[in-house]
């Protein structure tokens, strides 16, 4: 396995500082990562005027002169049940950029929260829109893209409903990207969960939380409560209670071994958090059995 860093570990020096994406391309290969993966593509985050296909292929140029590998491009869907046409040939505008970054796979979600489309079970949107999932990412394969979605959200974030989905798109070129904290926004099992999508695995986040049950009160700052009424706060890889070495294990059982991009999303100091969570997610590879 490799490691990479998602875009979105670093918003708040981004923000605090107003780096672009070219420097904090930089900041990764310094700091040891072996790649990079994108979250959208923002003007503001780029320190330049320009679209989003011009920001894709100067940063594809910077990366290959620096050494670092772009190993996924990660879209924010708006939703699959609200106009799937419309949002099909948006992504598809999306699996274009992802050509131009030059990387392997892309993500995208089906819809964030069912509880917004009351006329939904999750089967119900599973069957309204696997044919649009499938013709994006047959589109996507053409252009030697593949494509998946993660356990993101609080409906589309357990593994028994990724496995469905995926089954039911029957896709060769659609699978899963495994991020093994989301799991916990849900209730799931993180092991258990990615024993159960490894086999599925496109792309794997690694992302740490803190947990408090949901029988005490709900701490103030940055928690989020699950699905369960328990209690998470985004923190440093190693610091909290996602079973980060386990999950690693279960991932290389199942012969995973592309890259494990590594997501920040604590209120600890922004750069000395990814350095840490860096050190810890090294060393449990190299230990993993």
């Amino acid at each position: 396995m490799k490691t990479s860093i998602s875009s979105y570990s670093f918003n708040k020096y981004l923000t605090d500082t107003k780096c672009s994406y070219l420097g904090i391309c930089d900041m990764a290969k310094e700091m040891g990562f072996d790649g990079i993966e994108f979250i959208d593509l923002y003007s503001e985050k780029w320190g330049k005027t320009g679209d989003e296909f011009q920001m894709a292929r100067e940063i594809h140029k910077h990366c290959k002169e620096i050494g670092l590998d772009i190993v996924s491009y990660t879209v924010s869907s708006k939703d699959f049940l609200v106009d799937p046409q419309k949002e099909l040939e948006r992504l598809k505008t999306r699996v274009d950029i992802a050509k131009e970054l030059g990387v392997p796979v892309m993500r995208h979600d089906i819809t964030f929260d069912l509880k917004k489309e009351p006329l939904y079970t999750y089967r119900e949107a599973i069957e309204e829109t696997y044919k649009f999932v499938d013709e994006l990412s047959s589109y996507a394969k053409s252009k030697g893209i593949k494509t998946c979605t993660e356990n993101h959200g609080f409906e589309f974030g357990s593994a028994k409903i990724v496995e469905e989905m995926i089954k039911r798109v029957n896709n060769e070129n659609f699978g899963a990207l495994v991020d093994i904290g989301n799991f916990m926004c849900v209730d799931d099992n993180p092991v258990t969960a990615v024993s159960r999508l490894a086999k599925y695995a496109f792309h794997v986040h690694v992302k740490d939380f803190l947990f408090k049950s949901g029988e005490g009160l709900k701490p103030g700052g940055y928690w989020i409560t699950t699905t369960g009424g328990n209690y998470l706060r985004g923190t440093i890889i190693g610091h909290g209670n996602v079973p980060v070495k386990t999950c690693i294990n279960a991932l290389k059982k199942a012969g995973y071994n592309g890259y494990v991009s590594l997501e920040y999303e604590g209120r600890e100091e922004n750069i000395q958090a990814i350095k840490d969570g860096l050190e810890y997610l090294k060393k449990v590879i190299e230990i993993a059995d």
